[in-house]
């Protein structure tokens, strides 16, 4: 029996060995898990202090903006929501307008605070950008700790309210990884800290803008060695990704295998940026959509994958259906507006203008 029970020592040992090993894999996972959840339910987080903001200059950008805040609202979003819109649009005469109807959507369906504002337009060189620095206005939502500005042309895939609780900073960005290997920040998704002294100095530089700068230009200029950065995968990817050959500056390695159903099953957030091609809501022929779709590969067997296709299609697809939708409103299709926004003014300026513009010195991204 001493025999049998020596040959059976060793198994209990690492019966033992693994049922604890398990059980602290089990425990990591259920301690966090549970503090994710703690963060939700026994802190007593108030999510009131926490918002998603998006600016709007034109009737095109309400209707995206639109879009998404029923997205957040579909994903299960707690923060607060709330669009910055030109006071124009809210004015008396204006309440039987798609506009109005919009707007009324988004406040009563999707629960979305709505702030009136003032368009900031400047001249720097560029009708398409004229209008961009009204989204530094998030800035001067101080009754909020913290807000996540995003820029309406995107596709919202899942909620990124996990971001209100980075480290404190006045603001964090995540890198533009597709101008590598410059150590450029994108400003197409902001965490902000609102301060009345941030917006001081936001504006004043606004006040002062030479040609080619635009707000990604001035978050750069501002907060370049002191925003805090988190990562772009998973939560800046742009939609021309799936149209580039090479991928080492979006995976950050030479190294590692592009697989673009890796990429979209881990975004969060994908960008709208094909320039030249015109945005999703714009006209875009046949003929230009074929030449600009992304190629099919061959794997190192030999068979041909065309997913980087089919998932580029489907965005601009899917964007344009739900688009369309939306904008099948139950009320006449009155003029939203009988005024011309800042870039309007500044295309026609443009236009007039026989001298070439200065170009942005960074990738277009509008």
């Amino acid at each position: 029996m001493a025999s049998k029970r020596t040959r059976l020592t060793p198994i209990a040992v690492l019966v033992i060995i693994l049922f604890f090993f398990l059980y602290n894999q089990y425990q990591d996972f259920t301690a966090s898990s549970a503090f994710q959840s703690s963060r939700q339910t026994s802190f007593g987080i108030d999510w009131s202090r926490f918002a998603y903001t998006q600016y709007v200059t034109n009737s095109e950008y309400l209707c995206n903006s639109v879009m998404f805040f029923e997205a957040l609202q579909r994903l299960g979003s707690r923060a607060d929501r709330v669009m910055m819109v030109p006071a124009s649009m809210l004015e008396p005469e204006m309440k039987d307008s798609s506009d109005a109807y919009l707007i009324n959507k988004a406040r009563d369906e999707y629960d979305v605070k709505i702030v009136p504002i003032t368009v900031q337009t400047h001249w720097a060189g560029e009708a398409t950008w004229a209008d961009s620095y009204t989204k530094l206005l998030a800035f001067n939502q101080t009754q909020y700790d913290r807000v996540l500005s995003i820029d309406s042309d995107s596709v919202l895939l899942r909620h990124m309210d996990e971001l209100f609780f980075l480290p404190a900073a006045p603001v964090a960005m995540p890198r533009a990884y597709w101008i590598s290997p410059q150590k450029t920040l994108s400003s197409h998704l902001m965490l902000i800290h609102p301060s009345e002294t941030e917006l001081f100095r936001i504006m004043e530089r606004v006040e002062s803008v030479k040609p080619g700068e635009y707000d990604m230009e001035i978050v750069n200029q501002l907060y370049g060695d002191s925003a805090l950065v988190f990562p772009h995968r998973r939560y800046a990817l742009l939609s021309g990704e799936f149209r580039n050959e090479e991928h080492a500056h979006y995976l950050g390695s030479e190294l590692e295998t592009w697989d673009p159903t890796v990429a979209y099953s881990e975004a969060k957030l994908i960008h709208f940026s094909d320039w030249p091609l015109p945005k999703p809501w714009k006209p875009m022929s046949e003929e230009d959509r074929l030449a600009a779709q992304p190629n099919c590969t061959q794997n190192t067997s030999g068979e041909e994958g065309c997913t980087a296709r089919i998932i580029w299609n489907s965005l601009y697809t899917d964007f344009r259906a739900k688009r369309n939708k939306l904008k099948e409103l139950p009320v006449p299709q009155l003029p939203t507006k009988g005024y011309i926004t800042g870039s309007q003014i500044l295309e026609l300026i443009e236009k007039a203008n026989p001298n070439p513009n200065p170009q942005r010195p960074f990738i277009k991204l509008s």
